[in-house]
């Protein structure tokens, strides 16, 4: 559906319901029938997205069993382009195919990958031209296609030719050639031994820049009504008078715009509950007279249906990318707190070139990340927290865990959905975990908390505009502190916890809020022992559990949270009424079947793959009975 923009479901549905096809309109065009065959001038590809290290032991091998947990889709004008911006959009720190110092090299290594594929065979083929193999060998063990693997070699031929040059000597119609096969500046500024910036202003100084084509349905054979937008990069069209141009479907009007940033590829820890947040962060700004601008990258998502924004940008949500729509559109802000921790990272680069940040500013989104600015904020306010310390090293780490005392829950810093943290519970184990971490993530800055053992776990969401802060949810959950957020039961509201305690997560959620001078929306979590609230992390902005809370108390929070941040709004305009009878019950879901041979007990990383929502009149339910009598057997140190 989304590679035509014919709307499949919704045609056939209808077809269901006794309409013939040439009944219906294209809802495209909005001028042919329905009964009018797709044609496409432009090349799609869709590349899975794996999280295979979430699963430590599983087999990463594909096969006849789906392992993935999500997909990007991407358009291009060619298949090199559009292989290029499929593997920019999915998120694993690679730009692309090659020229990132990420390849495989060694013969044995490169062969063994083709013949088990794995998640990253897509860039294998690459590193295995790179490496000399020829292609009939690649093709004897892989048994793809000549032609695929033809596209492939032509990119490596342009990747050398490239790197013969400096910036300085680079010929224009090389650049071009690069950018036409979706090549990255920051690729191309590997090959040149150069800052991607410069490249970027280099193309800009020789006219390359990305033009936006309709996607139409018909190859442009009828116009399109419908704004659905892909970039690309032209040749020069020259006119009988001498006039050059190239062609740029894409008007800017001069309306005032909002840019939302979308969640890219759905992963563990980041899925559609965030496209939940955009979709309706879009409607709002939409209702505040905005014309709306949404880029996404991820065909199994509403954000990116074509009728949801005034203007969708099928586009990866890659720097590069955004900063020439951005450039293009000129829009008032851009909205990240409701894409996840894929927009969230895009805030300090949106920052430095001075693009607005709507809501909540990079300065407190940042230091909300970092602990140590964090913790002292924290002191300030005189709200207790574990003891905590940073390390960069395992002597630094075993220096530490003098002071804290284990056990010790062991942190990389800015990672999604728990990714790498551990609980430790002796040195001998602490040095394993921090030499393997700094392998897997080099020069990150560990953090290492001492672990409240036996604590209830419990968060809070709310809504913040600078002075008043409204709490939407408090949530309780079943299993003890530990177990990451996103694989833990949870009841809304709190099933066990006393006025006392319930006193100090609303002060101290109150407070932080504040303190971070959060405008939009805030989640913040809290260990609770002895009676006392400690703090664990705050993340100022849309977290998992607010499509749950939304929808258990029927209320459209995130609409409310947007006209917050885009200051059309005050906290105290809105009447709030929500209407829970009972308990609504949160309740992840997990995907092991997929996964032979791995750990399946549950820890401070993320595993679940998504949730469901139960609704209980009691606590007498025999739902919640069961759940809370297992809630000791699931914590794995």
């Amino acid at each position: 559906s989304k590679a035509t923009g014919y709307p499949i479901a919704k045609i056939a549905t209808k077809l269901a319901i006794g309409y013939n096809l040439n009944e219906l309109e294209n809802q495209i065009t909005q001028s042919t029938s329905a009964l009018f065959e797709p044609s496409v001038d432009y090349v799609i590809v869709k590349i899975p997205r794996w999280n295979f290290d979430k699963f430590e032991g599983s087999d990463r091998t594909l096969g006849l069993q789906m392992k993935s947990v999500g997909e990007v889709m991407a358009i291009g004008r060619s298949f090199q382009e559009a292989l290029h911006k499929a593997t920019q959009s999915l998120e694993i720190k690679r730009n692309g195919l090659g020229a990132d110092g990420k390849s495989y090299t060694k013969y044995d290594e490169i062969i063994d990958k083709l013949t088990h594929p794995s998640w990253d065979r897509v860039f294998v083929i690459y590193d295995a031209i790179q490496a000399g193999i020829p292609l009939s060998r690649i093709h004897e063990i892989t048994k793809i296609d000549m032609w695929f693997l033809k596209q492939y070699e032509e990119l490596y031929a342009l990747e050398v030719e490239i790197s013969k040059y400096t910036l300085d000597t680079l010929p224009r119609d090389l650049i071009l050639d690069a950018k036409q096969k979706g090549f990255a500046d920051r690729q191309i500024a590997y090959m040149l031994k150069c800052l991607e910036s410069e490249v970027h202003s280099k193309r800009e100084e020789l006219g390359i820049n990305r033009v936006y084509k309709l996607v139409d349905t018909c190859a442009a054979e009828f116009e399109a009504a419908t704004p659905y937008y892909y970039s690309t990069f032209e040749a020069d069209i020259e006119t009988p008078d001498g006039k050059k141009y190239v062609a740029n479907d894409s008007i800017s009007t001069d309306k005032k715009k909002i840019v939302v940033l979308g969640s890219g590829p759905n992963r563990i820890g980041q899925g559609i509950e965030f496209d939940y947040s955009c979709v309706h962060g879009v409607l709002a700004a939409a209702e505040c007279g905005y014309e709306t601008i949404m880029i996404n990258c991820n065909p199994e998502t509403v954000s990116t249906d074509f009728d949801i924004a005034d203007k969708l940008y099928f586009e990866p949500v890659f720097w590069e990318h955004i900063y020439d729509i951005i450039r293009h559109e000129k829009p008032e802000g851009v909205i990240v707190q409701l894409g996840g921790q894929t927009a969230l990272k895009l805030a300090e680069k949106l920052d430095r070139y001075g693009i607005k940040i709507m809501g909540t500013s990079f300065k407190a989104l940042d230091l909300a990340e970092d602990r140590g600015s964090f913790s002292k904020l924290l002191q300030d306010n005189d709200i207790p927290y574990p003891e905590f310390g940073t390390a960069e090293n395992a002597d630094e780490a075993l220096a530490l865990a003098d002071e804290l005392a284990f056990p010790i829950l062991v942190r990389p810093s800015y990672v999604l959905g728990g990714q790498g943290m551990k609980i430790v519970i002796n040195k001998k184990e602490l040095e394993e975990v921090v030499v393997d971490l700094l392998q897997k993530i080099p020069n990150n800055k560990l953090l290492l908390d001492h672990y409240l053992d036996g604590a209830i776990e419990a968060e809070a969401d709310a809504i913040c505009d600078g002075e008043d802060v409204y709490i939407i949810g408090i949530m309780e959950h079943i299993e003890p502190c530990g177990i990451h957020s996103g694989d833990s039961n949870a009841l809304l509201p709190p099933f066990n916890l006393g006025d006392l305690v319930m006193q100090q997560i609303k002060d101290h959620t109150k407070k932080i809020a504040l303190a971070l001078n959060t405008v939009g929306l805030i989640n913040i979590q809290f260990a609770i022992k002895e009676d006392k609230v400690y703090i664990i992390e705050a993340n100022p902005r849309a977290s998992r559990t607010v499509p749950f809370i939304a929808k258990s108390y029927g209320e459209p929070y995130v609409n409310y949270a947007t006209k917050v941040m885009l200051g059309e709004k005050k906290v105290k305009d809105f009447n709030f009424n929500p209407k829970l009878e009972g308990y609504a019950i949160k309740q992840p879901v997990f995907s092991f079947n997929k996964f032979h041979n791995v750990n399946k007990q549950l820890g401070p990383e993320m595993k679940s793959t998504g949730e469901s929502i139960l609704f209980i009149d009691s606590l007498k339910d025999d739902a919640f009975y069961e759940l809370y009598s297992r809630r000791k057997m699931y914590l794995t140190k």
